[in-house]
């Protein structure tokens, strides 16, 4: 209960100070409650064990017919079944697993019912020796037994030998669009440079990897500036499309302080400039994450973890009745926090709000992935590297 209550005294002071929403969002700052009931609605989980014998689960992807796929950092595929656990047997040899570097975030296609796809983030080895970050797209067998490689959607995002800062997680768009959050390889003039894919969020086509013609800087003759849709990033771990409007949130790693909620602008600079503008050739972790003497027009963070770093990483939002007061929030899990966050977030994408569940209160480790499943349920991946486990979360009464 101390780190939830450091969270807490954080948010409260840095949210009255300092990270005021962005310029087209309303002026109210940020307020952290944790109530156990609101508007006398309970708001207790019940969390399920779906799975154990995981390692290092990264993401999660849902198929039409009721199974489950899990991405593992090793390069591994795991097919849940019920509860039931097998691999998915595909040619990952050249996936390069350090750090937080691997088999990485995942999304199941649109059209999987009849194109049988999915695509994977991954870093990718050749020689043993890590080349680039890389989205893969696979053909899942009629069996569910195995994937075959149909082709490399997009290559040549940066990558850092260790595997710090990968970032990688994608999404799709309401318009059908494929976002990647990235990261920026803990390189220091990657998240400014706009010839480089890293410390971004990207937006490209999902069946071709292209850049979309709508996007901000479609006008370069650089194709990596084409698929920009926002920079100045650290290192992106959770992106989440809301329902109903098509905003896109993300969830970012802060160096020790301020892990950022923010609400992604086409075009946007996020403010995040390690290099000092190019001055330093060494990583400074020490400048603000969004660093507004800099960059005055930088799109300021929705919501700030203060002087303390949680590791949030995957986001999804809660939807259906049967959340209650909970439904329409953004829920946001932490690796280093080894919690859950749940962001209440008023029409225009302001944070107005954050409950933390007492169920997750470093009660099932670090926590990597959270996805809503079609159900309505949350899933959640456990990040510890040993008998990981896949959770479903679904409100207790």
């Amino acid at each position: 209960m101390r780190r939830i209550g450091a969270v807490l005294l954080a948010v409260l002071a840095v949210t009255a100070c300092s990270s005021s929403p962005a310029q087209d969002l309303p002026s109210t700052p940020t307020t952290v409650a944790a109530p156990t009931t609101v508007s006398g609605q309970s708001l207790a989980l019940k969390v399920d064990v779906v799975t154990g014998g995981l390692q290092h689960g990264w993401d999660v992807g849902f198929l039409p017919g009721g199974s489950i796929l899990v991405t593992q950092r090793p390069g591994r595929l795991a097919l849940v079944r019920g509860t039931a656990v097998t691999q998915v047997q595909a040619d990952f040899s050249d996936v390069w697993a350090r750090g937080e570097g691997g088999l990485m975030g995942m999304v199941v296609h649109p059209d999987f019912a009849a194109s049988r796809r999915f695509t994977t983030c991954q870093t990718h080895q050749e020689g043993g020796r890590a080349v680039d970050i890389r989205l893969v797209t696979w053909t899942l067998s009629a069996d569910e037994r195995s994937a075959t490689k149909v082709r490399d959607l997009l290559t040549g995002l940066p990558v850092n030998q260790s595997g710090r800062h990968s970032g990688c997680r994608p999404e799709i768009a309401a318009d059908g669009a494929l976002l990647v959050g990235t990261g920026d390889t803990a390189r220091p003039d990657v998240s400014q440079d706009r010839h480089s894919l890293g410390g971004k969020v990207l937006r490209v086509d999902l069946n071709t990897g292209a850049p979309l013609p709508d996007n901000p800087f479609i006008s370069s003759a650089d194709p990596n500036e084409q698929r920009i849709y926002s920079y100045g990033h650290r290192n992106i771990q959770g992106v989440a499309v809301r329902p109903g409007t098509g905003q896109i949130f993300t969830g970012e790693h802060g160096p020790t302080f301020d892990d950022e909620i923010n609400l992604i602008r086409a075009g946007g600079n996020y403010g995040w400039d390690p290099s000092q503008g190019g001055t330093v050739d060494s990583y400074d972790e020490d400048v603000p994450m969004t660093d507004l003497q800099r960059f005055p027009d930088a799109v300021r963070p929705l919501w700030t973890s203060g002087d303390i770093t949680e590791a949030i990483c995957g986001a999804a939002f809660v939807s259906g009745p049967q959340w209650g007061a909970l439904d329409g929030r953004l829920a946001v899990v932490a690796l280093k926090g080894q919690k859950m966050l749940m962001f209440t977030v008023d029409q225009a994408g302001a944070v107005t709000e954050v409950y933390l569940p007492a169920e997750f209160d470093d009660t099932y480790g670090r926590l990597r992935a959270v996805r809503g499943g079609p159900d309505g349920a949350l899933y959640v991946t456990t990040s510890d590297g040993n008998d990981d486990k896949l959770l479903r979360i679904t409100p207790a009464a």
